[in-house]
């Protein structure tokens, strides 16, 4: 695993977003499922009970990738990132909105693209010996 930068990402973010999932739930008590305003995640990130459960799922995705192969991590770390570069812009434009069903605040926004930026660089620079998808 070690010798694949995009398993080792994988595997380390997976279960980081993992553990930030499980400690959102500390802080989301009284918190709608979907409010837009939520509890705040080591003094910093607003979190209700949605964005904890989609931290759970993307943690697993990340980690249960990074352990399976280099294939699947690559594909994992693109897609993620991706869709946490798309969540990172357009966030900006829900906090303050009632379409802010994730409770996102600014803080939330520039950790989403930090991550975007890493898994994507990973994803696009490491294992390009390795295609995406399998060959036809």
């Amino acid at each position: 695993m070690t010798s694949s930068p995009n398993r080792l990402v994988a595997v380390i973010f997976g279960a980081v977003y993992i553990l930030v999932g499980l400690l959102g739930f500390t802080v989301t008590a009284g918190v709608g499922f979907l409010a837009d305003k939520g509890g705040l995640l080591l003094g910093i990130f607003m979190v209700n009970p949605l964005h904890n459960v989609a931290h759970l799922l993307i943690g697993a995705a990340l980690l249960i990738g990074g352990l399976s192969n280099v294939r699947a991590a690559k594909g994992v770390n693109l897609v993620v990132g991706a869709a946490y570069l798309l969540l990172g812009i357009v966030g900006f434009f829900l906090v303050g909105s009632a379409a802010n069903i994730l409770a996102l605040n600014t803080a939330d926004h520039f950790l989403h693209l930090a991550s975007a930026i890493v898994l994507l660089g990973v994803g696009i620079a490491a294992d390009k010996q390795v295609p995406t998808r399998a060959a036809v």
